[in-house]
């Protein structure tokens, strides 16, 4: 037996996932993976461990995401995923956004006077459903990438809905937070209603029905989503959209997701400034970021929408000559206040009206490294915690569609991202993947924060690519925001000491709590050539990054 225990032990060491430990990543050799979840994360590295690709587990993390963080991701919604095929060197964007209903107009959330609603007006109930898109995107991904069977990918959610399991800190403080909000409002848990068991498929049949029913039919307001919308929804893939940040390729979803030209835009403007001789988030630093993320955000809120819909100059607005241009109108010394959008090449002279939209922060990602060396950066949502609040089949609802312009027109121009059947409403999930000089990926990165989204994957990239900060190191960070004139420095951290320095400058600063979900995975290789993933997941969630 004593003969036996050494091997016993090696077996062992084998089989024991790599944790991150607080403050530090986790390391791998073998693949990895990184969620907003351990039950999610596990799940994957089940998949992993079965030889399955980055994709197969992608699918069982975001199925086990759906039953134990249904507050921010779930088949019921969205998502973007980057896939990097290790062998053709190919990156592909998949598109799984939800698509408004033919029936609905640009009037969608307008009261009888042409008033926009109030917001919770608008986001419960079946108005803001839009057709999940989530489901079909992975299952197109998984027929190009994955290699285990379909119905293998969701025994590990499958078990834990049947056997139960310790619900998280954050889903019970939601839970019951929306409990009291139900109560305020005078309806129970019951009157949500579900819609039953479900079988048969997700677009077609029992299901589909299912979840028609329940926008029709609902305490709280009445959809337009019908069995016609949800047979003819499509995922897509694309390619990624990339640019060169020093001596990197950074690659992210563009269009209807505002991602990539935004936060290619922040990292095109920061090109011409020495960045990384500048110490993490000093007074020099966080002023520059600041004013390269107001200019990209002015663009941003002008120009991007669903480019099916509107002329989206996507190409211009990542220009190495235009952000040059956007460049000399940062003063090292003092801030510009709220940013006028610029205009890039190929930009339509008819050019719309700008206009925010209120994306809710309730988002998840994931990030993994199979055994061949694929990567997949995936941010999944339902939009605001539990979306909809309505629930079909055991699944939520996303209320996508108040990711739109509640207001179609403004100073006598449309809006790009204004409401229209079968439009995508803008985004800004920012999933991405880095490569280095060779073309080898490096760094792959996301997270949830609705329109934050941008720059708190901005300042991971910046943190590993600029100043040499581990994943882990670049995550815990200190989050800063800043659109609309308005800097937003995380609250109770070192950060926010920054703030009688910044409003000298200029600034207008808040402190506030901004609550990111990075997830990444640095891609390390040494004197050989042999490659070390280094994994973290944001303390600010509950996620964590796990690895053989």
């Amino acid at each position: 037996m004593s003969r036996r225990l050494p091997l016993f032990l090696a077996v062992l060491c084998l089989l024991v996932p790599a944790l991150a430990q607080a403050g530090t990543p986790a390391r791998a050799d073998h693949y990895m993976i990184s969620s907003a979840n351990p039950h999610a994360s596990r799940a994957g590295l089940e998949m992993l461990r079965a030889g399955g690709s980055a994709v197969d587990a992608a699918i069982a993390a975001q199925a086990v995401l759906s039953l134990v963080e249904p507050q921010s991701s779930g088949i019921g919604g969205g998502g973007f995923l980057l896939h990097h095929d290790a062998a053709r060197g190919e990156i592909v964007a998949y598109d799984g956004r939800e698509t408004a209903p033919m029936a609905v107009d640009e009037t969608l959330f307008l009261d009888a006077t042409g008033a926009p609603l109030p917001f919770l007006k608008a986001a419960l109930g079946g108005r803001a459903v839009g057709v999940p898109g989530v489901l079909a995107m992975l299952e197109r991904a998984h027929a190009e990438h994955g290699t285990l069977p379909w119905a293998d990918l969701f025994q590990p959610a499958i078990r834990l809905a049947r056997e139960g399991f310790a619900i998280s800190p954050r889903l019970h403080e939601l839970l019951a937070a929306r409990a009291a909000r139900y109560r305020e409002m005078g309806l129970g848990i019951a009157d949500l209603g579900t819609a039953g068991p479900y079988f048969f498929l997700f677009y077609h049949g029992p299901i589909a029905a299912a979840m028609v029913d329940v926008v029709h039919h609902n305490p709280f307001s009445v959809g337009a989503l019908s069995l016609a919308d949800l047979a003819a929804y499509r995922a897509r893939s694309t390619a990624a959209l990339c640019a060169p940040y020093r001596q990197h390729r950074v690659c992210s979803m563009g269009p209807p997701s505002s991602g990539a030209t935004t936060m290619l835009a922040i990292l095109g403007i920061l090109e011409g400034f020495e960045m990384p001789a500048l110490a993490p988030q000093s007074l020099p630093a966080v002023h520059l970021f600041a004013e390269a993320s107001e200019l990209a955000y002015a663009d941003r809120d002008l120009y991007v929408a669903d480019a099916d819909f509107v002329a989206v100059p996507v190409q211009g607005l990542i220009d190495r000559d235009y952000l040059a241009t956007r460049r000399r109108l940062v003063d090292p010394r003092h801030a510009m206040g709220k940013a006028a959008p610029g205009v890039p090449p190929g930009h339509d002279a008819a050019s719309p009206a700008a206009a925010r939209s209120a994306e809710g922060p309730s988002t998840s990602h994931l990030v993994i490294v199979d055994a061949a060396g694929n990567v997949v950066s995936f941010t999944t949502t339902v939009q605001i915690a539990f979306g909809s609040f309505l629930m079909s089949g055991g699944f939520i609802l996303n209320n996508q569609l108040t990711d739109f312009s509640f207001v179609p027109e403004k100073d006598g121009r449309k809006v790009a991202n204004r409401v229209e059947p079968g439009k995508r409403p803008r985004s800004s999930m920012t999933p991405t993947i880095v490569f280095d000089p060779e073309g080898r990926p490096e760094l792959a990165v996301g997270s949830p924060g609705g329109s934050r989204i941008i720059d708190y994957v901005a300042k991971a990239v910046i943190a590993v690519l600029d100043w040499g900060l581990d994943i882990q190191s670049a995550i815990d960070l200190p989050n800063l925001v800043a659109r609309g004139g308005v800097v937003e420095l995380e609250a109770d951290t070192p950060l926010a000491g920054l703030e009688p320095q910044l409003r000298a400058m200029g600034h207008e600063v808040r402190l506030r709590t901004l609550e990111s979900g990075l997830h990444g995975i640095v891609m390390r290789r040494d004197a050989d050539g042999r490659v070390v993933y280094e994994g973290g997941a944001d303390p600010r969630r509950e996620g964590v990054a796990v690895g053989d």
